[in-house]
């Protein structure tokens, strides 16, 4: 799990790592585990997960959503699209 900026795709842009969430809304099956797995990261819109913000800091928990539904979500290094997760 990333515990600091550099590890597992962190960037740091200004003095903040970002990364960027991506949802494929036709992907999702709107179980909803990714919502309970990064809570206040992901909500249900119109029955599929939708991010809350495009750019997030860095949190594992992020990172366990796109391992369970790695159809639909992906996590990237905002700076240079490199996918942190799911693991390929």
């Amino acid at each position: 799990m990333p515990s600091g900026p550099g590890e597992r795709g962190e960037t740091r842009t200004g003095d903040r790592a970002q990364w960027l969430l991506e949802v494929d809304r036709y992907a999702c099956a709107g179980s909803g585990l990714c919502l309970a797995t990064a809570h206040g990261r992901l909500r249900l819109d119109a029955g599929r997960a939708r991010a809350v913000a495009e750019l997030t800091d860095p949190d594992a928990r992020v990172i366990d959503a796109a391992e369970i539904c790695p159809e639909a979500i992906t996590v990237r290094d905002a700076r240079t699209g490199e996918i942190i997760a799911p693991q390929q």
